[in-house]
Order: structure tokens, then sequence, then C-alpha cells
């Protein structure tokens, strides 16, 4: 009898698994993208802005080989969600290509260089602060409804799946960018954690007012073991202990205001992913996932390749998959696939209160 058992929940498992994969394959929704450069897949392209990644030798293993406006060597964070979905890779709001059917598929508004305040990143000048990528999100659905109509906008916004990351350049882009920086004399950094957090409260209330219902909010990365803080903070190739301290402090917050907004909304419309343990894990053990450093960036110059801009008289590394930093701030591809991974099946340490591929599953019964 209990020999049956077993066989019977290896068999639950095995179908549940497959259903699983089914689910994330079939069930294609819309997919919008808010944020900065860890999401950004070439907004700033098209604005009069420093913080672009347009040129060679970002894109170096793109399909393509070119540069996309992606800050990564290939494909990044919400490419290859779209890939686990089931569509295609969602293209720039600012893009002149987006329009007609593939107006259905999403949007990206993300734009490298912007924070949760709209002070953060002012040195990069015309970047789409995330004011005015909800603004657009508005003019994105009016767009959609002058072709399917209102109601059939509503439903493909309430459908949808939505991916924002934000918080890392409110840090390294603003408090810590300068000694004694405006923000830094104005408050205490437990201080600005809570502010931030509020503010970021204010931001997440407008995506549900917009019509959004599934959200994944990504936590910051260990913000103080990036090739740039190394280089310029460390002096034992250690992570930098206040970078890793504003992390600690933020990301635990986040998850609480996230657990209150659901509890608010009575839905789970808000979705923790830890990005930070992810990141952790192959900063800690980089041989573990087939990493060869895990401190030196592929492409860039000075200690740790961390200082300057990945440019084109850069070093590059010739094997990307070895490296987990591409340039001085992002993570490279293989990397990506890491954190993906986690965000599609990972355990309540990583995402919270459950990973994607729950998610498209209770979705996809939803719909039945």
């Amino acid at each position: 009898m209990a020999s049956s058992k077993s066989s019977l929940a290896i068999m639950l498992c095995v179908t549940l698994a497959v259903l699983s994969n089914v689910v994330l394959e079939a069930e294609a929704r819309a997919f919008f993208v808010f944020g900065d450069s860890l999401v950004d897949n070439g907004n700033n392209n098209y604005l009069a802005t420093s913080a672009r990644a347009d040129a060679p030798p970002y894109g170096i293993d793109y399909p393509t080989h070119r540069p996309t406006g992606r800050f990564s060597n290939g494909f990044n964070i919400p490419d290859l969600i779209s890939q686990a979905i089931g569509e295609e890779p969602t293209l720039p709001y600012l893009s002149p290509f987006l329009t007609g059917q593939k107006l259905l598929n999403g949007a990206n508004f993300a734009s490298a260089g912007v924070g949760i305040l709209n002070d953060t990143g002012i040195q990069f000048a015309n970047i789409i602060r995330i004011t005015l990528q909800m603004e657009y999100f508005e003019q994105y659905q009016q767009r959609v409804s002058d072709i399917v109509g209102p109601a059939e906008t509503q439903r493909l916004v309430n459908q949808a799946l939505t991916l924002i990351t934000l918080g890392g350049n409110d840090f390294v882009n603003n408090y810590y960018l300068v000694p004694f920086s405006a923000r830094s004399r104005q408050f205490s950094l437990p201080d600005y954690v809570v502010y931030l957090i509020s503010e970021y409260r204010k931001v997440l209330t407008r995506l549900y007012e917009l019509g959004l219902r599934r959200v994944l909010v990504t936590g910051t990365g260990p913000l103080g073991c990036v090739p740039a803080e190394l280089a310029q903070r460390s002096r034992d190739g250690n992570c930098a202990p206040e970078l890793q301290r504003a992390a600690s402090l933020f990301n635990p917050q986040l998850q609480n205001m996230l657990n209150s907004l659901n509890s608010e909304i009575g839905s789970t419309v808000f979705i923790g992913a830890n990005i930070r343990q992810s990141n952790i894990d192959f900063i800690n053990n980089p041989g573990r996932y087939g990493f060869v450093t895990s401190k030196v960036a592929c492409c860039g110059q000075g200690p740790y390749n961390g200082i300057g801009l990945c440019t084109a008289l850069s070093n590059v590394c010739p094997n990307r998959d070895v490296y987990a930093f591409w340039d001085a701030f992002h993570p490279s591809e293989k990397a990506n696939r890491i954190i993906v991974r986690q965000i599609l099946t990972g355990s309540p340490d990583y995402m919270s209160p459950m990973n994607l591929s729950t998610i498209m599953a209770l979705d996809a019964a939803a719909n039945v």
C-alpha cells in the first residue's frame, strides 16, 4: 500500500511538472516591464543620454551579434522571462516598430539610470523616470484601446504579467554617488531606506490603479559586490560593506511592504523576487555555476574591469559564459539565466509568496 501511495505521489509530481511546463509555453500573455538598466531593452537608444548601450561590444552574444540597447552581452532578464511564457521579447515603448498587433504583446517602458526617486540619475539627463514610464503606460492603453476597444484592453492589462526593477540606482547613483550627497545629508541610511520604500509603495499602488494584477517586484542585488564598487571602494576584493548594508536594509522592508499591499488589496498582486539571493549564490560560489570569477567584469578597464564604461576600447573576455558580470554593473547573460531560473522555479527563499511557474499554473486554471 505504501509503495502504491509513493508511486501515485511520484506520478502526481511528474504530471504537475509537465503541466507547469505546458502552461509556461502555452499561456502566452501580454508582458510589461518597468524599471532601470537591468531591464531596459533599448528605450534609451532614442534619448539624448549618456546611459546607453547601443555600441559594441554590447550585444556581442545577442542573436544578431549587434548592440540593441540592452546592458548585456546578450539577453537580459525580461527577454528570458518572455521566452519562458511563450512570447517574443517586448519592444521598447519608444521603438517606432511598436505598432499594431505588436502592441498586444505588451511593452517595455524601462530606462537605464532611473530610480524610485525622480532626482536619481540626474547626471544622465534625458531618461524616462518612473512617473513618466507610468504615463507612457496610460498612453499605451489608449493606443491599444483604439485597436481592440476599451473592454478588451482592460482584459489584456488585467491578465498581463508585469516586471518592475527599481532601487539600485537610488543608492549607487544618488545616495552614494558622491561624498556628502544631498540625500545623504538629508537622511541617515536607515531613514533613507524607509523613505524609498514609502515612495515605492506609491509607484506600485499606481500600477495597481492602472489595472495591473500580477507584478513581479525585484529587490536590489548585492550592491557592494559589483565590479564598479569593488574598484572604487574595496581594498581587499571583499564586497563594499556600506552598500551591502543598504541592500540588506532595503530588501526585507520591500518584501514587508509587498505583503502589506497584498493584504490591503486582498489578493496576491505583488510577488517579491529576491534577486539579491540569486546573485549572492554565484558571487559566493562562482565555480559551482561555471564561472571563473564573480569579481572581474568581462568588459571594462582598471581594477576588476570596474572603471568607466564598456566600450570598443575596453578589455573584453573571450568567453562571456565564465564571467558573472558583463560590465561594471550588469550581470552576464549566463548570470541572468540563473536569476530567471530562480524566478521561474525558485523556493520561497527566492520568490515570495510563490514562483512564476506557480503563478502561471494558477492563472491558467482560473481562466479555464
